[in-house]
């Protein structure tokens, strides 16, 4: 907080500490001022025995009063303790101005007295030399506060010339004019000593802060600093040095040499005796550089030395603790090439080392041949799923033990990531010798694991590739990968080498991938429809559409080898959002009591904006949300069972029907029937196998009643003749079927020809019922 200005400029600029400062200034050396009240109390007592005049003596008795109080409050302020506060600096300022106005007043009435009341002329000499001496000497006492001087030198200077003026005579006025003249310039002085004393004082005190903050900054830096001037001893060391070399304060008192200081550092322990012989050199020869100590076993750090020479000559030494970065950056790159759960190596590390073994081995042992193994874990998934992913880690470390216990010192297994490792088997002398370690290794992997009290079993299928001429790892790897992968298909548990024709299934599965993107792309797909018919009114009541691919090199492609690929490649949510959008928009050309079905896969019903996407092809198409069915299966229900349930609540809500497709085929669980708002099942073609046969008919009809009584509606696929028909519709239970019977799956122009054949028709009273379409079809 600054004071307000009292005294011009350089005041406003006072901070509380000068403030003080200059208040302290007028109660330094009390012994000029008890000399100067002393010396006019015996003037005044001198006027009064040479006059003779009564109220000099009471001037006499007043000066000595005021100045023995002065004196007093000189006393007590010397005998007080500890620091002047901003607000005792004010009191004593109060106290020292009422004591210099009296004693002031004081010394201008003795004047006045002496001037007016008396003719004595060696009276009149004495008061006035006395007190133009005494003001005289008020100047330099109380320059740090100036006004206070000034109203000194109104009250007692003023009123000796304003008498001196009074006597009339004209030297006296003369000697008055003087006076004022003079009292004018040593209020000029005072003002300056003043200021200069403040600028003095502000000098010091911003000296002092930025010393403060030097040392603040110097013993609060992360590193040690130590500076030595051109006589090769210490000029500067802050705490963070002392810290890190443990050195003692005395010794860094003595100003000692860099030679010392490295000795006390080495005799510590803090650096070698190398590393201090290196140090020296660098500080001897003025050079700028860097160097990194490192600690023995006692004292495990790395220090990073920088050395940075002055320009009048001398060094100056930053010291930084660079032993956890350095563990960190060891760390990182353990991180980066080996797996932190097993600690072997990872995809990375693998890669790299089985790149220089196989250019290291060209051109030396031709007939050593070397295999790649690439082992997937069967069931690994499951155990995740049931157990948790903590236990699932203990077991990935189960099975890189005993890895590394099959293996031999030369051979390299690594985790390639997730479930996958990788065994590179050098120096063997044919195929046999990677199918015996693969069996092995499948035999080992498959037995049990005793994992938190849990008893696991798992199993392992391996993909082998053998090294040839100029085999690069990228390829070695993808070889083994394409061999896994057929070990898989082939029913896990196994091992298969690499053979070159999985190389062409492969890449032909690349090339249909890439139709597929274009196919897409460009929309080159059609939508097949076949109806569903109600075997009540022997009308189509519902139409699925089903996907088509006419390929113009491969002719037809059928969905069953579209969609799986397609789930595989994250395309099945783009083709599915087309699919609905398509068949929506065809729904609007067909009768308004017809209905469309669209089949949902898993990844599309699980996509967080599969409500907006249903939404926003009703929209586009003006479908109202009654007249779209949404087939979903059950593998769409076993995942993430909550969001599932929200889901279809939702779109039930908003009038769209739901679907259980190829109920039969899989768990067929009754509980989805009433846990799920489903509005129609439809039984699997599956059913139908064996239904000239009792069980399978009542098995039928069984799930066909309670589905009813749950009050949705049953659809049975794949009926192709009459008898199914007759059979299937005995009781009257199933609601539609679905078929060759009625119809194959056809293209929008030709189910427009059906449904209007279908439902241009009507069946009157006491008729049979009339399938119109199967002539059409």
């Amino acid at each position: 907080m600054q004071l307000a200005a009292q005294d011009g400029t350089t005041e406003q600029k006072m901070s509380r500490s000068i403030y003080a400062a200059l208040v302290d200034s007028l109660f330094q050396n009390p012994a000029p001022m008890f000399a100067g009240a002393l010396s006019a109390a015996v003037a005044a007592v001198m006027t009064a025995l040479k006059t003779g005049n009564h109220l000099l003596w009471i001037c006499a008795l007043l000066l000595i009063a005021t100045g023995a109080l002065r004196s007093i409050d000189m006393h007590n302020y010397q005998r007080r303790k500890g620091t002047l506060t901003p607000d005792d600096a004010q009191r004593w300022e109060m106290r020292y101005q009422i004591g210099a106005m009296l004693y002031a007043a004081a010394l201008g009435f003795w004047c006045v007295i002496a001037l007016i009341g008396t003719d004595d002329p060696v009276a009149h000499m004495i008061c006035t030399c006395v007190t133009l001496s005494y003001m005289a000497a008020g100047a330099g006492r109380t320059y740090g506060r100036p006004w206070i001087f000034h109203l000194q030198i109104l009250l007692a200077c003023g009123s000796m010339s304003a008498a001196l003026a009074w006597h009339g005579n004209i030297y006296y006025a003369g000697l008055a004019l003087l006076n004022v003249v003079f009292f004018v310039g040593v209020k000029h002085i005072t003002t300056s000593l003043q200021q200069i004393f403040v600028r003095a004082l502000l000098g010091r005190e911003r000296e002092s802060a930025l010393a403060a903050q030097f040392d603040t900054a110097l013993n609060n830096m992360p590193h040690g600093l130590c500076m030595f001037g051109p006589d090769g001893r210490l000029a500067v060391m802050n705490h963070r040095f002392t810290e890190m070399m443990k050195l003692r304060d005395s010794l860094v008192k003595n100003a000692p040499t860099a030679t010392e200081i490295v000795a006390a550092c080495v005799s510590i322990g803090a650096i070698s005796a190398s590393s201090g012989r290196l140090i020296l050199s660098e500080v001897d020869n003025s050079l700028a550089g860097e160097i990194v100590t490192v600690g023995d076993e006692s004292t495990p750090r790395s220090l990073s030395w920088t050395f940075q020479p002055m320009a009048g000559g001398g060094t100056v030494v930053l010291v930084e603790d660079i032993t956890e970065r350095r563990n960190a950056e060891a760390r990182i790159i353990h991180l980066a090439r080996y797996d932190e759960l097993t600690g072997l190596p990872n995809r990375v590390n693998f890669h790299d080392e089985i790149e220089r073994i196989l250019t290291a081995s060209q051109g030396q042992n031709k007939a050593a041949l070397s295999a790649l193994l690439f082992i997937d874990l069967d069931q690994f998934k499951q155990v995740n799923d049931t157990l948790g992913h903590p236990c699932g880690d203990r077991l990935l470390c189960a099975v890189a033990d005993r890895l590394r216990d099959m293996l031999r010192p030369e051979d390299f297994v690594a985790r390639f990531g997730g479930d996958e490792f990788v065994v590179f088997q050098q120096n063997i002398r044919s195929n046999e010798d990677a199918a015996v370690l693969a069996r092995r290794i499948v035999d080992r992997l498959s037995d049990r694991y005793l994992i938190d009290h849990h008893v696991v079993e798992i199993g392992a299928s391996i993909g082998i590739a053998l090294t040839a001429p100029a085999t690069r790892a990228d390829i070695l790897l993808k070889n083994a990968d394409m061999a896994l992968y057929r070990a898989k298909a082939d029913g896990r548990g196994t091992y298969c080498f690499f053979r070159e024709e999985m190389a062409k299934t492969v890449e032909a599965r690349r090339i249909l991938e890439l139709d597929l993107r274009k196919a897409l792309a460009n929309e080159e797909f059609e939508l097949y429809f076949q109806p569903l018919v109600n075997l009540k009114t022997g009308r189509i009541a519902t139409c699925e559409a089903l996907l088509r691919w006419n390929h113009p090199v491969r002719g037809t492609v059928s969905p069953v080898d579209i969609i799986p690929v397609a789930e595989e490649m994250g395309l099945i949510v783009d083709l599915g959002r087309w699919i609905l959008r398509k068949a929506c928009m065809e729904c609007m050309m067909w009768p308004e009591q017809v209905s469309v079905a669209v089949n949902f896969s898993s990844q599309q019903f699980h996509q967080r904006d599969v409500i907006n996407e249903v939404r926003y092809a009703l929209e586009v198409s003006g479908l109202p949300a009654s007249r779209l069915e949404i087939e979903i299966t059950e593998s769409s229900l076993l995942r993430n069972t909550q969001f599932t349930h929200d889901a279809l609540e939702q779109l039930h809500a908003e009038g769209v029907r739901i679907s259980l497709d190829d109920f039969g085929t899989g768990y067929s669980s009754l509980s989805y029937l009433h846990s799920f708002p489903l509005q129609k099942v439809k039984i699997d073609r599956s059913f139908l196998e064996g239904i000239d046969s009792d069980r399978p008919l009542t098995l039928l009809h069984g799930v066909a009643r309670l589905s009813a009584d749950l009050g949705m509606a049953v659809v049975v696929e794949g009926i192709e003749t009459n008898e199914q028909l007759e059979r299937i519709n005995s009781e009257g239970t199933v609601t539609e079927g679905q078929g060759y019977l009625f119809s194959r799956p056809v293209p929008a122009s030709r189910i427009r020809q059906l449904l209007a054949a279908s439902h241009g028709n009507r069946q009157t009273d006491g008729e049979p019922l009339v399938l119109p379409f199967r002539s059409i079809a």
